[in-house]
């Protein structure tokens, strides 16, 4: 039997809840980002591992961008529409272009609630509605810039378990 390993590492709990049902539903090990060293990546055949997305980086993804694993799926968690989201900058800046060849990525929607969020993560969001989407004029916001604007301040949760479905049928591909 193959070993899987899901690592995640969560800030406000979107991640987390991902990657609990995705570990349940692959019979895998959970393990939090900060508990899992370079080495122990070794003991696993397959790797699943979740970060959020925060200023075009992949939380934590370090640990498995730097060191090989034998088999690695890797999902984001953002508040982006996965289906009208370019993510290529966000993985260009992640991952090496031989890296890109051979990883399978899978983007979930996660929830927000502004008033948990940090300062630096409250500063973060002012600074891109801002910049990407007060800048603009009104008619030439994309959806996600009105989405953007209608939830700025407030509670939004987009978490959907079945959305795991498609990464965990290509994990029990690998098997």
């Amino acid at each position: 039997m193959k070993r899987i390993a899901v690592i995640y590492q969560s800030k406000y709990g979107s991640t987390r809840q991902y990657a609990q049902w995705i570990a349940r539903d692959l019979g895998a090990e959970l393990l939090e980002r900060s508990a899992v060293s370079p080495a122990d990546l070794r003991k696993y055949d397959v790797v699943v591992y979740g970060g959020g997305l925060y200023a075009g980086g992949i939380a934590g993804v370090d640990l498995v961008a730097k060191h090989p694993c034998p088999a690695l799926v890797i999902f984001t968690v953002g508040l982006a529409n996965p289906e009208v989201t370019d993510y290529s900058d966000i993985l260009n800046r992640n991952f090496s272009p031989e890296q890109r060849e051979t990883l399978k990525v899978f983007h979930l929607r996660g929830a927000m609630d502004y008033g948990r969020l940090g300062p630096i993560h409250r500063g973060m969001m002012a600074m891109m509605k801002k910049m990407s989407v007060d800048s603009k004029a009104p008619e030439d916001r994309t959806d996600e810039d009105r989405l953007m604007l209608e939830t700025y301040g407030k509670s939004v949760n987009f978490i959907d378990e079945a959305s795991i479905a498609p990464l965990v049928e290509y994990v029990k591909g690998l098997l």
